[in-house]
């Protein structure tokens, strides 16, 4: 890590000492002074008496400051050019403004050498925002105009001074939930409340999100996670859809232009330089229903793009030094994301720039966990290689500023280095990939060898937890986060109705996208009104719900599931802005029964800690002589391990709390994916009966908790493609 405290005499001076005065061309230049300022901290730091800025430009030859009125002004009425013997400390140019006041829009011009092959794209035509900006507004942003080389100063982004002291948290902080006990729901906060049928007054924002909490309580999950709310360019799309003929967007915001402002298109009104306040009110807000914050971050790769891409503000400011660039010609960039560039977070400017970050989501916005989207990124070095332990990990790994903090990785990226089950660090969680297609497989019916091992197999190995990937590296099952859909592929509806993507809307003639989804559309090809192909759909949809919450490890479902929210079959929904990717609220009622399902499971899970370990299964016998898990087939003890052509799966759960706790009921859970209905054993218990909570293809397929089902008989039929779950209670 760089410190940016290595030199005390640059602290500021009085003005009496060190005052210089700018001409000013306006009575509100005229009441401002300019002093050295200190090169600590990074970004616009507002006081009592004016505004402090420091920003990193290691090569550069020149800075200017440039302050603006407001959003829509088109030129800056000052422009402070900061003298590099006063101002700059080692790589640091710093300046103090005072009487400068929060709310003042800024941004720079550097200049410096440019050398294209050696890195280095310095240009003073180009006006950049602070990359530790709080807040940014686009109003005037042409990105064209940041493409090429001619001044555009009057089509730039505009970043804003913002004070983030004196907010009123009314005793808020992280919930610092336990793993174990973490439902994630992954959602979009435009996609959420953007569609009228929503009833939210400001849709599509931050605020909107917040009306819709009671929604989110009601539903049962512990946690939101975000897909990205870092500042975004949501023009960078240029696809045309050929369906309607309008303009595609940057919708997901996976490529960030500012990591420490939040997106301004969330914000009601970001001119007024509300961004941190708006995102605090739906922090706050959350927290108080009991429910945590999750930001999906990039810190893989900038929306800067390639070569050809916009100068926003790393590209201007230290572009050698943020990005990996191609050993050949450093011209280009290296594209380990797919997304053109690659930031190089182990160098000690962006490792800086990226811990920086988190302490501030975490500790100024209170946010309660992080996913990394790639990664696996951050595990190369300047040069791209994988390093064994890469520095930014384990900072992060090691920080007690993030010792509460949730932190999930994506531990694969566009270049192939895959690293789920050994990812570096214990910590860390880790999207698990193989429990989707595995569980999808299954469900699906699919039947063979994989790897050498059986569907049925395979299963049963996520389903306890996937020890056969986390275990041999010392991690644990709350290392594994659980998923059968996320935003990028399909919804749980359109893996049960659509055999194949339909892209089509993304303008790309239907090449984006996996190819390999694992679906299956139940005997038809999207919609229908084939009664029992959509009776199929529903129940197979509630038993990918159920097995998701009954496996061990953490389970994440993306926004819509619990209503069969479709995209029509595009799996890659990442310019979609419209119907296609939001949230339709007239499906709360439509799929009424769809929702309650999911709430009733989610209360199950959330009710037993039996299927809530931190630890994986080692036969361990509680006080009924059972053991923590028991596999079997249709027969007891028999599981089909070795058998391809099954598609069969039952356990038994030994009811006990990790505390030592006695009473937890045992749970008994029969998977039946063939075609026929089949008759499987039930354990026998010892002055205990069993009760049945869920039977998927039962018209009362799931109950509330004290309204279960007395089995009789040692043997439960059931039925083709459902699954049947029950508890133990005492005589």
């Amino acid at each position: 890590m760089i410190n940016t405290k290595q030199n005390a005499a640059t602290d500021r001076q009085s003005s009496s000492t060190v005052m210089e005065r700018t001409e000013a061309r306006d009575a509100d230049a005229s009441l401002l002074t300019i002093e050295v300022g200190n090169s600590y901290p990074l970004g616009a730091t507002p006081d009592a008496n004016g505004v402090n800025f420091s920003v990193f430009a290691d090569r550069a030859t020149s800075v200017e400051l440039l302050l603006f009125h407001g959003h829509q002004d088109t030129l800056p009425y000052m422009t402070i050019t900061l003298d590099s013997l006063k101002h700059k400390t080692f790589y640091f140019w710093h300046v103090y403004v005072r009487g400068l006041r929060p709310g003042v829009h800024y941004a720079y011009r550097v200049d410096g050498p440019q050398d294209i092959h050696q890195g280095l794209r310095y240009n003073r035509n180009k006006v950049l925002i602070d990359p530790y900006s709080r807040g940014n507004t686009s109003s005037l942003w042409q990105r064209s105009a940041a493409c090429g080389p001619d001044d555009n100063v009057e089509t730039m982004m505009r970043s804003v001074v913002i004070d983030t002291m004196g907010y009123d948290w009314e005793g808020d902080c992280p919930l610092n939930r336990p793993m174990n006990e973490t439902i994630i729901y992954e959602t979009h906060v435009r996609g959420f409340t953007q569609s009228s049928s929503s009833g939210c007054k400001n849709g599509g924002t931050f605020d909107g999100l917040i009306e819709k909490i009671p929604y989110l309580k009601e539903l049962g999950i512990t946690a939101v996670e975000l897909l990205p709310i870092f500042d975004f360019d949501e023009r960078e799309v240029k696809q045309i859809s050929p369906l309607n003929g309008k303009s595609l967007t940057n919708y997901w915001g996976y490529d960030p232009i500012s990591f420490m402002a939040p997106q301004c298109a969330y914000c009601v009104l970001p001119e007024a330089g509300q961004h941190v306040t708006e995102f605090r009110d739906l922090v706050k807000a959350l927290h108080k229903a009991d429910i945590e914050i999750i930001l999906d971050v990039v810190f893989n790769h900038t929306g800067e793009g390639d070569y050809r891409g916009p100068m926003i503000n790393l590209k201007g400011f230290a572009n050698s030094n943020y990005y990996i660039l191609s050993l050949e010609d450093r011209q280009y960039y290296m594209n380990y994301s797919g997304c053109g560039n690659t930031l190089s977070g182990n160098h000690p400017i962006t490792e800086k720039l990226i811990y920086d970050t988190l302490q501030f989501w975490v500790k100024e916005m209170h946010v309660d966990g992080f996913r990394f989207d790639e990664a696996v990124i951050l595990c190369r070095d300047e040069n791209g290689v994988p390093m064994i332990n890469p520095p930014i990990i384990w900072q992060v790994e090691l920080s007690d500023t993030l010792a509460n903090t949730k932190i999930i990785a994506e531990a694969w990226d566009a270049a192939g280095l895959y690293e789920v089950g050994y990812f570096p660090g214990r910590r860390w969680a880790e999207w698990n990939g193989e429990y989707r297609d595995r569980i999808r497989s299954f469900v699906k019916g699919d039947q063979g060898y994989v790897n050498g091992e059986t569907v049925v197999g395979r299963a049963a190995e996520v389903i306890a937890g996937s020890a056969n990937i986390f275990q041999a590296n010392g991690e644990l099952p709350i290392n594994s986060i659980n998923f059968i859909t996320a935003h990028d592929g399909f919804t749980l509806n359109d893996l049960v109705s659509y055999n194949y993507k339909h892209n089509e809307a993304n303008g790309e003639g239907n090449r984006d996208g996996n190819d390999n989804n694992i679906s299956w559309n139940c005997g038809a090809e999207g919609a229908t009104d084939d009664a029992d192909i959509e009776a199929l759909r529903q129940r197979q949809i509630k038993n990918f719900a159920a097995i998701l919450l009954l496996s061990q490890g953490v389970p994440m479902f993306v926004a819509g599931d619990e209503v069969r929210r479709t995209q029509q079959g595009n799996n890659n929904a990442y310019c979609q802005d419209n119907e296609i990717s939001w949230f339709d609220w007239a499906f709360t009622e439509k799929q009424r029964d769809m929702l309650h399902f999911f709430q009733q499971m989610i209360a199950f899970r959330k009710s037993h800690p039996t299927l809530q370990r931190s630890r994986f299964f080692t036969g361990q016998i509680n006080q009924r002589g059972l053991p923590d898990i028991m596999w079997h087939g249709c027969r007891l003890n028999s599981p089909g391990w070795y058998d391809p052509a099954s598609h069969v799966l039952a356990f038994t759960l030994g009811g006990f709390a990790e505390n030592g706790n006695a009473d937890d009921a045992d749970i008994h859970v029969m998977l039946n994916m063939d075609w026929q209905n089949l008759e499987f054993d039930i354990p026998p218990l010892v002055e205990r009966k069993w009760y049945r909570v869920v039977d998927t293809a039962s018209p009362q397929d799931i109950v509330s908790r004290g309204e279960e089902i007395v089995i009789t008989g040692s043997t439960y039929q059931v039925n083709n493609r459902s699954v049947v779950i029950l508890i133990s209670r005492p005589c």
